[in-house]
């Protein structure tokens, strides 16, 4: 009989991160404030100190923590059936910036692991056809990714490693896979230090832009001459960045195998829903399950854990994890100034669920912007392009927020009461999100979202209160676990 699963509070490698922690923000002068203690903001940080500057890394909570700590560890330029999307939409031009940019993003990682101890390997990347349905769409990633430049090749998944039939893949050689809590952490001790400061347990609540700016924390403000936003989701209004991301929730599972190995190779079908398979040591690491931040997710770890076991000798499922990913309406990345003529505020954000990869490349783009060094990808990866064939897009996405925000003020008064939540489930209780834990107690918070007001939806897969419109996500006593919001959720007395 099959162990019983186990649930972890924190991801396969959030695991590790450390009890000591970085001190909150006290006043602080730097050359330049980064926010977000990601992989994006510790690689910026990292650079423009090597450049000479100093800097500060403003962390909302722990460093690596985030998505940077929730994600499946692949660092690679092929990625699913990015490049035919990206050539369908702007053309093999963008396709091939994008490649190169992302190239540069992998050889940027492994050189700056060479500092750091976190597991760092070469592997091959695939994205292969779980079905026959879906080798057509395989076959033109192929010649997408070929004629943006990657150095790819077509076969049909034999150093994959895993125990079911393949009916074709691309695979591109030479990619890597890493522990990226410890890649990232590690980072952070390179930027500690000689001016340069790491600050935890400091989320911005506000950001000044001026000459100079200012970060501003519950703690303490940091002055600097440039403000970098790397938060994955952008947390200041100003740069309508919310119109224009859609978040997505993904999610991961770690198994222990009793006998046979895990896949050799970092790959991901071409399909939807997609499989996405990789490794850590003896591990097998299933992801995949997407959908729009806000909408029922089902029962997500069930079906990548029935999936883990129907091709694998599983023995017990160590880790449950899940991540955010915002993606731009135009399916780049942005990077560069936060609103159109800034000098001194910039952002990185729309990472498409490649954020190590993604990530380390905006923190190339955004530190060449900030010494003054020629970018090539500057333009391309613009925030404030604007692509006329994605336009429609950007109507889509407004159009359901703007459904969203109607639809919750037109939903008939909830008339349940407290009786009606079970334990381990939320309710609707009047105007009230409801949640009953294990031991019985209530934990009620308002449903109006702290950022431009629509109605959260509880996520039974999380236990977390997820917004639909522009993504925030809130535990149960409201409490932001996501941006854009920087509020709680105001909390609501109930009687048990």
């Amino acid at each position: 009989m099959p162990r019983e699963t186990v649930t972890a509070a924190h991801s396969l490698w959030t695991a590790d991160l450390p009890d000591n922690a970085y001190p909150a923000v006290r006043d602080t002068r730097v050359d330049v404030a980064v926010v977000g203690g990601g992989i994006a903001g510790v690689t910026t940080a990292l650079r423009l100190k090597r450049a000479g500057l100093t800097v500060a890394v403003v962390e909302a909570d722990r460093v690596g923590g985030g998505v940077s700590g929730n994600n499946t560890a692949k660092v690679t330029a092929l990625q699913s059936t990015v490049y035919s999307t990206i050539t369908d939409k702007h053309g093999t031009g963008a396709a091939a910036d994008y490649a190169t940019a992302s190239l540069a993003g992998v050889a940027e990682v492994a050189a700056l692991a060479g500092s750091v101890d976190c597991d760092l390997r070469r592997a091959p990347a695939y994205t292969y056809a779980f079905g026959p349905d879906e080798l057509p769409a395989v076959e033109h990633e192929g010649l997408a990714a070929a004629r943006a430049g990657l150095p790819v090749d077509r076969d049909r998944g034999e150093g994959m490693g895993v125990p079911f039939e393949v009916y074709g893949a691309v695979r591109l050689d030479d990619q890597l896979a890493l522990h990226p809590v410890r890649y990232v952490r590690g980072l952070a001790a390179l930027v500690d230090g000689d001016g340069s400061h790491v600050f935890e347990h400091s989320r911005a609540t506000h950001v000044s832009e001026g000459s100079p700016c200012r970060v501003h924390t519950a703690t303490g403000d940091v002055t600097a001459d440039r403000v970098v936003i790397a938060t994955h989701y952008p947390i200041l209004d100003r740069g309508v960045y919310f119109a224009r991301l859609e978040p997505t929730r993904s999610y991961c599972v770690a198994v222990g195998l009793r006998s046979g190995a895990p896949p050799t190779g970092l790959a991901i079908s071409a399909g939807s829903p997609s499989w996405s398979l990789s490794a850590y040591r003896d591990q097998l690491i299933v992801c995949g399950q997407g959908h729009p931040t806000g909408d029922r997710p089902g029962e997500p770890y069930a079906v990548l854990e029935a999936f883990a076991r129907e091709h694998w000798d599983v023995e017990e499922v160590t880790h449950r994890w899940s991540a955010q990913d915002p993606s731009a309406y135009d399916q780049l990345p942005m990077v560069g100034p936060y609103t159109p003529g800034s000098t001194r505020l910039f952002v990185a954000t729309g990472f498409m669920k490649w954020g190590l990869s993604g990530g380390t490349f905006a923190a190339m783009l955004l530190s060449d912007l900030i010494t003054g060094v020629d970018n090539p990808w500057a333009a391309r990866f613009s925030p404030h392009r604007f692509s006329l064939k994605s336009a429609p897009k950007l109507l889509e996405l407004n159009g359901r927020t703007a459904a969203s925000m109607v639809g919750d003020r037109l939903r008939p008064p909830d008339t349940r009461d407290l009786a009606d939540v079970p334990r381990g489930q939320a309710r609707v209780v009047g105007k009230s999100g409801v949640y009953r834990d294990e031991d019985d107690t209530l934990h009620a918070v308002s449903l109006r979202c702290t950022h431009l007001g629509c109605l959260v939806r509880f996520n039974d897969a999380e236990r977390s209160w997820d917004c639909p419109c522009h993504g925030s996500r809130f535990d149960v006593d409201g409490n932001v676990l996501e941006g854009p919001a920087t509020k709680p959720l105001t909390r609501h007395d109930v009687d048990c």
